[in-house]
C-alpha cells in the first residue's frame, strides 16, 4: 500500500471517530412522557409535536407509588416523569433522577422565585426538578346531596368531620363517598385530623392513623385516584378525597352537562397538604436533549397558563398568570389566598421504612381486615 493512501484512509479514520460522538449525540426525534392523567391540554403535544418535529409518546400513572417503583427497577424508557416533589427528593437521593442544563431551559426564568425557593427545600438549586402544576389536596363535596344526606344536621366547622368523623360520613355512605388509592395521600390528612405531623416519621402515629381509618371505612364506597373525577361531576359520588384541581375539573363537567350537580372543592379552615407536581428527567431516558426542549416548551408563559385553563390547577410559572382564564386566576380554591396558603402543610420527603408502614396501615384500611 502507497504511504499515500495509507495517509488518505488514516484520515478518513480520524475524520470518521472525530464525527462519531457528534453523531452519537443526535436523537431521535422521539420523547416518552409519563404524567398522570387528566393532567395536560388538548393542543399540548400537537403543538409541541409541530413544533419541534418530536414524536410525543404519552403514558398515564394514577399514583407516586407507581412512579416510585417503575424508576427504582430502572429502564423506564421515559424521558419524562411527573413526581411530586417529595418523591421527587426520594428520587433523588436514590439517583434516578438527572440533573438539569439549565442553558437549555431559558424559560425557567419565568418561574415563581418563591415556589422555587420552596421547591429548593427538597432539591437544592433546583437542580432536577421543575413545577408542573400545583393544587393541594382536600375534599370535594356536591353541595345539595351533602346537606339532603346529612338532614338536619348542620355542615361542620372543621370540613375534614365530613371524612374522619364516622357521625357525618355515616349519613353520606347513601351517596357516595370516595377516597384517593394511595397511602401518601389518604395519610397525611387522616395525621394531621388526630394532631400528628402529617409526614410524622414516628411509626406509632400511622398506627394511631390507622386506627382512624378503620372507623370510617365501612362508609367509604370508592378508592379512586382518576375516576372520581366522572363519578362526582354526574352524581354519583357526593362526598371526595381529592386533589383541588380534579374537583374543580368535576364542578366544571357537572356545569357543561348542565346536570345540576353543584360541586365544589373545599379549603379547610385548619389545614390541608400542598402539592408540587414536577417535571424531571430519569437519569437514563434515552433522549435527555429532547425532554429539555420539553421542559423549556411547557415553562413558555402562554403554555404554562394553558394547563391552568384546561385542568384548573395553579401553575407555578410568575409570567403566565395574564393569560390565565379570569375566572380561574380569581378563582381562591385554584390559586389559593396569601392566608390560606401560610395554614397548607408543604410536603416532606419519606424513608423506606416510614414507606413500608404507610402501606401496611393503609393495605389493612383498603381491604378492611
Amino acid at each position: 500500500m502507497s504511504r499515500g493512501l495509507s495517509s488518505l484512509i488514516s484520515a478518513a479514520a480520524l475524520t470518521a471517530a472525530v464525527a462519531l460522538p457528534a453523531a452519537a449525540q443526535q436523537e431521535e426525534k422521539v420523547l416518552n412522557i409519563y404524567n398522570w392523567s387528566d393532567y395536560i391540554a388538548e393542543d399540548t403535544i400537537k403543538n409541541f409535536e409541530k413544533e419541534t418535529g418530536i414524536k410525543v409518546r404519552y403514558d398515564l400513572f394514577d399514583s407516586n407509588e407507581v412512579l416510585h417503583a417503575k424508576l427504582a427497577a430502572g429502564k423506564t424508557g421515559y424521558d419524562i416523569v411527573v413526581p411530586s416533589s417529595n418523591w421527587g427528593r426520594l428520587q433523588i437521593d436514590g439517583g434516578l433522577l438527572r440533573e438539569l442544563d439549565k442553558s437549555k431551559i431559558p424559560n425557567l426564568a419565568n418561574m415563581d422565585p418563591q415556589l422555587q425557593a420552596l421547591i429548593g427545600k427538597l432539591d437544592p438549586g433546583n437542580k432536577h426538578l421543575v413545577v408542573w402544576l400545583w393544587g393541594f389536596t382536600t375534599l370535594g363535596i356536591n353541595v345539595d346531596k351533602v346537606k339532603a344526606a346529612l338532614g338536619g344536621m348542620p355542615m361542620p366547622d372543621n370540613a375534614w368531620d365530613l371524612i374522619f368523623d364516622p357521625k357525618y360520613v355515616s349519613k353520606l355512605k347513601s351517596c357516595g363517598v370516595s377516597v384517593l388509592d394511595s397511602p401518601s395521600e389518604i395519610l397525611p390528612p387522616a395525621l394531621q385530623y388526630i394532631n400528628k405531623p402529617a409526614f410524622s416519621k414516628n411509626a406509632s402515629d400511622y398506627q394511631d392513623a390507622g386506627r382512624l381509618l378503620q372507623t370510617i371505612r365501612p362508609y367509604i364506597t370508592l378508592f379512586s385516584s382518576s375516576g372520581y373525577i366522572n363519578d362526582l361531576a354526574n352524581g354519583s359520588l357526593c362526598l371526595s378525597l381529592g386533589w383541588s384541581g380534579d374537583i374543580n375539573i368535576a364542578r366544571q363537567r357537572a356545569i357543561d352537562a348542565k346536570n345540576g350537580n353543584n360541586i365544589v372543592a373545599l379549603v379547610p379552615k385548619t389545614t390541608a397538604t400542598l402539592m408540587f407536581d414536577t417535571m424531571a428527567i430519569p437519569t437514563d431516558a434515552p433522549h435527555p436533549n429532547n425532554a429539555h426542549l420539553w421542559i423549556n416548551y411547557i415553562t413558555r408563559p402562554e403554555v404554562h397558563a394553558s394547563l391552568t385553563n384546561k385542568v384548573f390547577y395553579a401553575n407555578p410559572n410568575a409570567a403566565a398568570l395574564k393569560f390565565v382564564k379570569k375566572e380561574l386566576a380569581e378563582n381562591k380554591t385554584i390559586y389559593l389566598t396569601d392566608e390560606d396558603k401560610k395554614r397548607m402543610t408543604v410536603p416532606e420527603p419519606y424513608s423506606s421504612d416510614t414507606r413500608r408502614v404507610m402501606t401496611r396501615v393503609y393495605t389493612k384500611f383498603k381491604t378492611g381486615l
